[in-house]
């Protein structure tokens, strides 16, 4: 999972519309839709000892996985639970509080090329679009180094210069099997990433 820049001049739409033209153009087929999100919670304020910052947990959902919702810790663990756990939160809101401004998604189109999936999103928090993102999965492999360097021609066919370097989850897993949980930490490094990029004041505009 990785961020690619907006092209220069144009908007996060048409930046989008490029790649899947290049996709197209390679021959890859459209599959569908998918849709990713992640709800930031804090922990509240009375648990927090003094002088400590309250810890943030990110409860994320991934079309993929319709019946799993994700609760994530920042270098933290990954719980991998079912789709109720929205409602326990709820319950919970004596010890998590939901930062409600702060919802993110992605979402955008599936294609498939031959045994690529590659899944292009636009990445939005409110009404605005904020950047986009490019997943790519290798179907046959469960191994990600094994695979790695096949990912990466693949993705230089139509990223280009904007191929990621090998994702630090990677780094962890070695010669272990690659699981769903291993993308929904990409997504909320790449999510995190974005609302840092959000917060920078530009200097020039008034």
């Amino acid at each position: 999972v990785s961020q690619v820049p907006v092209a220069e001049g144009k908007s996060v739409q048409q930046t989008v519309e490029l790649l899947a033209r290049r996709l197209e153009a390679l021959g890859a087929d459209k599959q569908g839709t998918f849709g990713v999100d992640c709800e930031t919670y804090h922990t509240a304020a009375a648990l927090g000892t003094q002088g400590q910052t309250g810890k943030l947990m990110y409860v994320m959902h991934n079309s993929e996985y319709p019946l799993s919702c994700f609760a994530l810790f920042e270098n933290g663990p990954c719980l991998v639970a079912d789709a109720n756990f929205d409602t326990l939160m709820v319950k919970l809101k004596g010890f998590f509080q939901n930062a409600k401004a702060n919802k993110i998604e992605s979402r955008g189109t599936r294609y498939q090329y031959c045994d690529f999936l590659v899944k292009l999103g636009t990445v939005t928090m409110g009404p605005s679009a904020r950047g986009i993102s490019v997943e790519v999965e290798y179907c046959p492999c469960v191994i990600a180094n094994d695979c790695w360097n096949l990912l990466m021609e693949f993705m230089q066919s139509f990223m280009g210069s904007h191929t990621p370097g090998i994702p630090s989850v990677f780094g962890t897993k070695h010669d272990s099997v690659y699981s769903p949980a291993d993308t929904m930490v990409q997504y909320m490094e790449l999510f995190n990433k974005i609302r840092k990029q959000q917060q920078v004041p530009v200097a020039g505009i008034r």
